[in-house]
């Protein structure tokens, strides 16, 4: 069982009766040779790794290599424990789980790139602030990640998922549709519904470049973490509505490879633009140099 396309994917789905997470779950067995237990183990892993690195940041917040970032997820935390938080709590857990995932990244800490380590806060963030609040079993949740394991894939094969190629869209963009469609599914959605979602998580960050300070996956990687991980929530819920997506996904994700190399280079992760070449950033830039 292969697929190269959405439209191959949805096709898969409807003939076989399954949703995404399992045609991805049976296209990794077919493509390695894996059995269905070791597949799902491997899996299993990355999302222990997953919860491991929210919770390594909730309760042991340290500073990144480049002392631009943290403890940012402990006092969304604790703002979110004292009070009822502006944007509602899975909104929030989702922001500040995605928070902490970025500092331990940047500290060199444990995380999974899913599918880099610039966008390795999105699924996480998303994905333990539904399960808490909904309470999934680790089982279910890992089964979702077969789910984004498919769009990652897709958008990997189609266009990209580098900073340095197309932008801060093709990495956070790419975790947020990931994550959109995986939430759209453990919420019932249809597969075709789930790749509305993701197509819709694309769209909305299109053009988004990427400008990190001194180059380090710091500033404003972290905070972009956060806005992927509400991004992927907007957008399951609007699939799960049943408000459509009218580009398909598969348009989408060759927009996104368009719209990536038209985007400057110096906007393409070379630190050369964005807030990067702002007097701040420079300056920052600057202090980070003299240290080192």
């Amino acid at each position: 069982m292969n697929f190269c396309f959405g439209k191959e994917l949805l096709r898969i789905c409807e003939n076989e009766k399954i949703p995404i997470s399992e045609a991805m779950l049976r296209r990794e067995i077919h493509i390695t040779g894996t059995d269905r237990g070791a597949a799902r183990k491997i899996m299993e892993r990355s999302y222990q790794v997953m919860k491991g690195a929210v919770k390594k940041a909730a309760e042991n917040p340290r500073p990144s290599m480049g002392g631009l970032i943290g403890g940012e997820a402990a006092k969304m935390l604790a703002r979110g424990q004292k009070t009822r938080p502006v944007c509602g709590a899975v909104l929030s857990r989702a922001a500040a789980y995605a928070l902490g995932v970025m500092e331990v990244n940047a500290s060199m800490g444990l995380i999974v790139a899913a599918p880099t380590a610039g966008s390795s806060g999105v699924i996480p963030g998303a994905f333990l602030a539904v399960q808490e609040e909904f309470g999934f079993s680790d089982e279910k949740m890992t089964d979702a990640l077969f789910n984004t394991a498919a769009v990652g894939y897709l958008i990997t094969r189609n266009a990209t998922v580098s900073g340095a190629q197309s932008g801060c869209q093709a990495e956070v963009g790419a975790a947020s549709a990931m994550a959109a469609s995986a939430l759209a599914e453990i919420m019932g959605a249809s597969p075709d519904a789930c790749l509305a979602a993701a197509s819709s998580a694309l769209s909305n960050m299109l053009g988004l470049v990427c400008d990190p300070i001194a180059g380090l996956v710091e500033v404003p990687c972290q905070k972009r973490n956060a806005l992927g991980a509400a991004n992927a929530l907007v957008c399951a819920e609007m699939a799960l509505s049943g408000i459509p997506e009218l580009i398909p996904f598969d348009e989408m994700v060759d927009t996104l490879y368009h719209v990536g190399q038209r985007i400057p280079i110096e906007l393409r992760e070379t630190a050369l633009g964005g807030v990067a070449a702002s007097p701040t950033g420079q300056r920052l830039c600057s202090e980070i140099r003299s240290r080192g």
